[in-house]
């Protein structure tokens, strides 16, 4: 492809320092299989599946040959009041998936719109059960919910929160879950459970009555890969059944086979009540997001209403698009036809050694991970987030993408990886920390 443009000025680029950026660029111009193709011709092995979204991988013909014959059938239709095939069929698909009794899904553009969807569907089945008073929203420190007004609220990472203020009242944040006795665990830590009474400690503070939901991501994604401790979700599980709370799984990330089953919720055996999804839904092709919540939150909206009347006042004008739905078909379909999560829990052991053999240099302060997701610390003594911007560079520079937050490497290659491809990141990893 040809483009017509060799500014770069006008693009205000997300999350991206664009100063630096604009001065020395990183262009992707192709992605096939594993890796990428810069602007200079240069293979990049992806080892971070773009943003945690490719797990099937780069240039698949099949979502592409999927979405153009749902455009050529029908490019976009209304999904209020109206509806179109494709979207019934994937809410079928994905509902098959979840853990039983979470039947309904509601689909989203992005996981920030399926944080700020999870959040009303929380107030809306409250008010439906006449306690319209569950006002509170509890997360956590070091949590990622995306950046749309609930998402930020509900976020613990300071540098999404510092300029914005409070942006929605009533969220309170539980302590995250790492400890430095969690040092280099590979898996989920003996000890740290009883943070979890953090969400009992606000059950007596504010009145357990009062709570409608409580958010958390299964695995700490963007903040560095913060597995939870054995008994921690299930904790959280039973203080959320004691109070009427909701329960809120965050899978944006680990959703779809990072951690080797559809979700991470099947992976610890805890179901929550509400699950979010995007990222992997489509393989990254197309925007897209979904909620899928239990059959008991949607009858109970949805039963509350009158007659013909509309009983969720919610929506975005791309719900349910056509060709994302498409897209998210024929990702499905790669997913069971090649077996990736059966593939990715076969890998993970030779992925993780991988990972945890780096633990010998000095640069690394700490590793952590489950199943293909992993995060490692790097510390060189400069000041926070330095050392990792100069990292992630010199990474690219050498042939591989790795998704850094702040000092933390963040590696989750697509779900088709090799041993031989886990051996080029590994390389590449080891290399650059040993010499930054």
């Amino acid at each position: 492809m040809q483009y017509t443009t060799n500014s770069l000025e006008n693009h205000w680029m997300p999350f991206t320092a664009n100063r630096d950026f604009k001065a020395d660029p990183r262009l992707v111009v192709k992605g096939e299989g594993m890796y990428y193709t810069d602007h200079k011709g240069n293979r990049i092995i992806d080892g971070a599946s773009g943003l945690f979204c490719c797990a099937a991988g780069h240039g698949r013909k099949e979502i592409a040959d999927a979405v153009a014959a749902q455009l050529m059938e029908i490019d976009y239709s209304p999904h209020f009041q109206i509806g179109s095939p494709p979207s019934f069929e994937l809410a079928s698909r994905v509902a098959a998936l979840t853990p039983d009794g979470l039947n309904h899904v509601f689909f989203t553009n992005s996981g920030s719109e399926s944080i700020d969807t999870a959040l009303k569907i929380a107030m809306a089945y409250h008010s439906a059960r006449g306690e319209g008073y569950r006002s509170k929203f509890v997360s956590r420190e070091r949590a990622y919910h995306g950046v749309n007004i609930g998402g930020t609220s509900l976020s613990g990472l300071m540098k999404n929160r510092e300029i914005f203020g409070s942006v929605m009242p009533g969220v309170v944040h539980m302590r995250h879950t790492w400890t430095p006795e969690a040092r280099f665990v590979r898996g989920q830590p003996e000890h740290g459970a009883e943070v979890a009474e953090d969400l009992e400690r606000f059950a007596q503070l504010l009145g357990g009555r009062n709570i409608a939901a409580c958010f958390v991501e299964p695995i700490a994604g963007s903040t560095g890969c913060l597995v939870p401790p054995k008994g921690y979700l299930e904790r959280l599980r039973e203080i959320c059944d004691a109070h009427g709370i909701l329960l809120v799984f965050d899978e944006v990330i680990c959703g779809f086979g990072r951690l080797g089953k559809p979700f991470a919720s099947q992976v610890f055996g805890v179901t929550p009540d509400i699950i979010t999804m995007a990222k992997a839904l489509t393989n990254g092709v197309l925007p897209m997001g979904a909620v899928a919540v239990k059959d008991e939150i949607y009858d109970t909206i949805v039963d509350a209403a009158p007659d013909g009347a509309v009983e969720f006042f919610h929506g975005y004008t791309y719900s349910g698009n056509p060709a994302s739905c498409a897209a998210g078909l024929a990702t499905l379909d790669i997913y069971e036809k090649e077996g990736l999560f059966a593939k990715s829990a076969a890998m993970s052991e030779y992925f993780l050694d991988m990972v945890y053999d780096l633990q010998d240099l000095e640069i690394v302060t700490d590793i952590r991970g489950f199943g293909m997701l992993a995060g490692i610390d790097i510390s060189i003594g400069e000041a926070p987030g330095v050392a990792g911007a100069r990292a992630m560079k010199k990474m690219f520079a050498s042939g591989l993408h790795a998704k850094f937050t702040g000092d933390c490497a963040l590696i989750a290659p697509p779900l088709i990886a090799e041993k031989s491809d886990i051996d080029v990141i590994g390389g590449i990893l080891r290399d650059v920390l040993a010499n930054l």
